[in-house]
């Protein structure tokens, strides 16, 4: 669960393979009311946490680059504008979405990089995901405020 399947032993960038395949479930998810996304997302990022967590223990190797169920999570927050605006199909605010998550979480400004360094275990590997897609995501809002892509 925590590799998503196995997507986090990519050989190469498996953080970007595991938020690529946070864009599939957002694509599978999109459709749902607001709330119900909501729901799914709270489900998701426990279940990325429980998830880490236990790959943790049983590896022994903090925040392991396999563990990709934190993109997934992430990737699913940078998302929500687009659930919350009806515009999850744009090919255009999606890919935005995409690379708004990726350069937030490689770059892990602020308090991405305090959760990134000072909260253990699997809350520790999500938390700082989590909010690099709240950062993402609010710059999304912004984009599709001012644009009209479809």
């Amino acid at each position: 669960m925590a590799t998503v399947f196995g997507v986090g032993r990519a050989p190469v960038a498996p953080g970007t393979f595991g938020s690529a395949a946070g864009v599939i479930l957002f694509l599978l998810l999109s459709g749902l009311s607001p709330v119900l996304y909501a729901v799914t997302l709270v489900g998701v990022t426990c279940l990325a946490i429980w998830a880490a967590e236990a790959y943790e223990r049983q590896t022994g190797a903090h925040d392991d680059g396999r563990i990709v169920i934190d993109e997934v999570a992430g990737q699913l927050v940078a998302l929500t504008p687009l659930v919350l605006a009806g515009r999850s199909r744009s090919f255009f605010l999606v890919v935005t979405g995409f690379v708004l998550f990726r350069v937030f979480d490689v770059w892990k400004p602020g308090p991405i990089r305090w959760l990134d360094r000072n909260v253990a275990g699997g809350a520790g590997v999500v938390l700082d995901d989590v909010l690099a897609g709240g950062f993402a995501a609010a710059l999304l809002a912004g984009v599709v405020a001012v644009t009209g892509f479809e």
